[in-house]
C-alpha cells in the first residue's frame, strides 16, 4: 500500500489567498490537513515555514514548503494531474496568468487597499477605476460558464476567491455598490455558476462575519 501523502495547508478563514488553495485541493480531490492561523498572532510554525513574508497560505507537501497562492495553485496542478486547473493551450494559459495578476495586483489595490484610505469622493473614483479593470474579466466570460470554459479553472479560483467572495464583502461594509448585474451581466452569471460548484461553495466565508472582518481590515489599513 502506498504511503499516505502529507498535504498540509496553513491559512486564515477570511483570506482569499487561502480559500483559493482549499478550492483547488477540493476540486482535485486531495485530502489535506488545515491549520488555521490568527492574523495578529502568527504561529511559530508559520514563521518557520515562511520567514520572508510571514503570510498565509503555506502548503506543505511531503516536507516541502510551497509559498504564494498563485505559485501554490500551479504546483498543485502540476503535481496532481486530475481535473486540470490551468488551460492546456499555451496562449490560454498565458492569458489566465496575466488576468490573475491583474486581479491580485491592480484590482485589489484599487478596489480595497487604496479605497480603505480614501474619502467618499476618492472612493467613488476608485470604484470607477475598479469597474474599468473588471471589464477585462467581463469580456473574457462572454459565451463561457467559467473562465476555464465548462469547468472551474485557475482564473476562476483567483478571481472568484478575491472579487465576489472577498472584495464585494468589503464594499458592502462601506455601503458602496461597485458591481451591478446590469453593467456586468456576464460576471453576475459567472458568480451564480461558481456558487453552484460544491468545492467552491464549501470555501466561501460566511457573509456577515466576513463583512465585519473586511471592515476591520480596512481600519488596519487606515491606521497603518
Amino acid at each position: 500500500m502506498a504511503e499516505k501523502e502529507e498535504v498540509k495547508l496553513l491559512g486564515i478563514w477570511a483570506s482569499p489567498f487561502s480559500r483559493r488553495i482549499e478550492m483547488a485541493l477540493k476540486l482535485k480531490g486531495i485530502p489535506y490537513d488545515y491549520v488555521e492561523e490568527i492574523l495578529e498572532h502568527k504561529s511559530p510554525l508559520l514563521l518557520a515555514l515562511n520567514p520572508i513574508h510571514k503570510k498565509v497560505p503555506v502548503l506543505v507537501h511531503n516536507g516541502k514548503t510551497i509559498l504564494e497562492s498563485q505559485v501554490i495553485l500551479q504546483y498543485i496542478d502540476e503535481t496532481w494531474k486530475q481535473n486540470p486547473i490551468l488551460p492546456q493551450d499555451p496562449y490560454e494559459r498565458s492569458k489566465a496568468r496575466f488576468l490573475a495578476k491583474l486581479v491580485d495586483e491592480q484590482i485589489i489595490t484599487a478596489g480595497f487597499v487604496s479605497m480603505a484610505r480614501a474619502d467618499e469622493k476618492g472612493r467613488e473614483a476608485l470604484a470607477e477605476q475598479t469597474r474599468e479593470l473588471i471589464v477585462n474579466l467581463e469580456k473574457e466570460l462572454v459565451g463561457k460558464d467559467f473562465f476555464g470554459g465548462k469547468s472551474v479553472g485557475f482564473l476562476d479560483l483567483v478571481a472568484g476567491s478575491m472579487i465576489p467572495f472577498c472584495l464585494e464583502r468589503g464594499w458592502e461594509g462601506i455601503g458602496l455598490k461597485v458591481i451591478t448585474e446590469e453593467k456586468f451581466p456576464e460576471y453576475s452569471r459567472w458568480v451564480k455558476n461558481m456558487e453552484k460548484v460544491e468545492a467552491v461553495k464549501d470555501c466561501i466565508p460566511p457573509r456577515e462575519k466576513h463583512v465585519e472582518h473586511m471592515n476591520y481590515m480596512g481600519e488596519r489599513i487606515r491606521s497603518a
